[in-house]
């Protein structure tokens, strides 16, 4: 077994909402368990609503379990200092329109309180890394949304993180966007990167992961292998639809 990068156990999210002294409780997932091994590519497949972003979310520690466990790297969340080995990409990035992706870099990083050395240096590989060389003029409110997004994989990578958590990475992309995002993904992955991300399009969870999870109304209801979809074409679409149906 490879080591582990992140793990569930027996997660569960009850949002809470009061409103006129009225109590509401809804679920976002339950008892939910997996584990994340270092070097894979895990995609996380879900309808609309499945509890996919809650997924991240407590994966991130942004938020906390009702019940369960989230550990990272062996760590029990919340731990600040873990939290240095994971980049994230959320599904609708935003950043200020009038700065230049460089801009934007430097930014983070002083968020992050990055040594200014180091980020001189990083910053100009990924910024080639990801294919935005051309665009470091361009102020971000000209990019298109597949170079949004390549700009937020820029911040996520800038520290270095062992751990990218990317929450719907493709979405909205055009057939070019797509190709060139899952093309970064699998560069990224052949570097040592861990990548963990959620998705409604099978297609590409396919072409990309290892292992698949399946999130339906809030519970996990499959793991699945590439071994059981690989050779295929259309197979894991095949099994998602099985399992959401049954």
């Amino acid at each position: 077994m490879l080591p582990v990068a992140a793990e569930l156990e027996d997660v569960s999210k009850v949002y809470r909402r009061s409103h006129l002294g009225k109590l509401t409780l809804t679920p976002g997932v339950e008892a939910v368990s997996f584990s994340l091994q270092q070097g894979e590519v895990f995609g996380l497949l879900g309808l609309n609503g499945a509890g996919k972003t809650t997924t991240i979310k407590l994966l991130l520690g942004l938020l906390f379990p009702t019940r369960g466990q989230v550990r990272l790297f062996g760590q029990v969340l919340p731990d600040l200092a873990v939290m240095n080995k994971v980049g994230f990409l959320p599904e609708l990035p935003s950043f200020y329109k009038y700065l230049t992706v460089t801009e934007l870099l430097q930014l983070y990083a002083t968020l992050s309180d990055l040594p200014r050395a180091m980020v001189e240096d990083r910053s100009s590989r990924i910024i080639a890394q990801v294919g935005l060389a051309p665009h470091t003029k361009k102020r971000l409110g000209e990019y298109s949304k597949g170079m949004l997004q390549r700009a937020g994989l820029a911040q996520a990578l800038l520290h270095d993180p062992e751990l990218l958590v990317l929450d719907e990475p493709v979405s909205g992309l055009d057939p070019l966007g797509l190709k060139e995002m899952r093309q970064l993904l699998f560069d990224l992955n052949k570097q040592g990167k861990t990548i963990f991300f959620s998705s409604h399009i099978i297609s590409e969870a396919e072409k990309l992961c290892h292992r698949v999870g399946i999130l339906h109304q809030g519970r996990l209801a499959r793991i699945i292998e590439r071994s059981e979809w690989s050779g295929a074409e259309g197979r894991l679409e095949q099994i998602f639809l099985e399992t959401i149906h049954a």
